[in-house]
């Protein structure tokens, strides 16, 4: 008996720590995080994320979709996939009044000390703002979500929110190929006001992946989702 209590805590506070949903660590920290955005009265607004990006195979296609759409979005980006090569591209955001996040390849920024996790965040938007011109407003998305106290801590520290996503409206579908249709029926099926989507444009380890079904589910769930009447934001709006 004593084992299996044991073993239950332990599963409870491993899924406190990477639970891809909000649970205890974000009840306790109150509004630093972000699962879902705050409805607004009298309309249908949803949030289109991407994560992993800038992804020079993908994103400036993403990019025209978007334009051609005239929906802003909001792109979560990786230090590192940022470089020379790939500035334009994140310029481009920019200039396309897209809103500019920041993201991580690694998991184990969870286990930083808030000092650490500052100084890492800081460098990326210095880096950021020194080849793009700009700098990212203040939300984070850790990597599959895994996320800390001392993580919080450091967020609150620097006035950041730390971004999630909404249950359903990713595109993850369940040990199954990702296709543009399957991810957006997923997606389209679970909409709600105030949810936040989440699309990979990018990967956090190949910095050029394939990511025709991204564009193709992007398309989708602008059409699906303007039919049922629903608004487009940037999540940026609601950071600190």
């Amino acid at each position: 008996m004593l084992i299996a209590i044991l073993l239950g805590l332990a599963g409870l506070a491993a899924l406190a720590h990477t639970a891809p949903f909000p649970f205890v660590l974000d009840a306790a920290s109150g509004k630093l995080s972000l699962w879902r955005a705050p409805q607004i009265p009298g309309r249908k607004v949803v949030y289109l994320t991407f994560d992993d990006g800038p992804n020079p195979a993908a994103t400036p296609e993403l990019l025209d979709l978007l334009k051609e759409k005239k929906v802003s979005a909001t792109f979560f980006l990786i230090d590192k996939h940022i470089d020379e090569t790939t500035a334009p591209i994140v310029r481009r955001m920019f200039d396309e009044r897209h809103a500019v996040g920041q993201h991580s390849a690694d998991r184990w920024l969870l286990l930083r000390s808030p000092d650490g996790l500052e100084r890492t965040l800081r460098l990326a938007a210095d880096r950021m703002e020194s080849l793009a011109g700009r700098r990212p407003c203040h939300l984070f998305r850790p990597h599959a979500g895994w996320r800390s106290v001392s993580m919080l801590r450091g967020l609150s520290r620097m006035k950041y929110k730390l971004a999630g996503w909404s249950w359903m409206t990713w595109d993850w579908v369940w040990f199954r190929k990702r296709t543009g249709a399957r991810v957006a029926n997923q997606i389209l099926s679970h909409a709600a006001p105030g949810k936040i989507i989440v699309i990979h444009d990018g990967h956090h380890i190949d910095a050029r992946p394939d990511r025709r079904y991204a564009i193709d589910a992007t398309r989708r769930i602008i059409d699906g989702l303007r039919a049922k009447g629903y608004e487009f934001a940037p999540l940026c709006d609601h950071a600190p």
